[in-house]
């Protein structure tokens, strides 16, 4: 494969991760995953987990309930040469969640991944999350009496 269709197989790889994380397709998402990944999100304020069973569990507790928007943009992807396929580079993320109405939060971050070549082709290998930023949108009214909730997911 060259790397350009390589390169093209990791987008394709990366708009299933989107897809499937909006979706809320949790054994979907699970796919795109090498069994050993690592995912940093301390820049978020989170902590590092090193397995797709560590990190599934997190990420359905965040945003189970709550409708996400992720786009990735302008991605910078690099691939090394055989025998050992493999690919990295940075994304622009921009990701707008909803959980309660009126509550919104939209996030501006850059995301770099590495991603392997399998023999069911690529999948993502480790991530890194940053914020450049977050804009909360809550409205001072009341619902039903009761003040908006506040609160935001970790992972929008």
């Amino acid at each position: 494969m060259s790397d350009y269709a390589d390169i093209e197989a990791i987008k394709q790889l990366k708009a299933r991760y989107f897809r499937f994380m909006d979706t809320k397709d949790w054994d979907g998402l699970a796919s795109v995953f090498t069994a050993d990944v690592e995912i940093d999100m301390t820049g978020e304020g989170g902590g590092v987990t090193t397995t797709v069973e560590e990190y599934l569990p997190f990420l359905r507790g965040n945003i189970e309930h709550v409708v996400t928007v992720h786009h990735g943009h302008m991605p910078e992807i690099e691939v090394t040469s055989a025998p050992r396929r493999r690919g990295s580079g940075p994304w622009r993320i921009t990701c707008v969640g909803r959980r309660v109405l009126p509550w919104r939060v939209a996030r501006l971050r850059p995301l770099h991944e590495t991603y392997r070549k399998t023999p069911d082709g690529w999948r993502i290998a480790s991530m890194r999350l940053t914020r450049l930023r977050r804009d909360l949108d809550v409205p001072r009214r009341r619902l039903n009496g009761r003040r908006a909730q506040t609160s935001t997911p970790a992972n929008c």
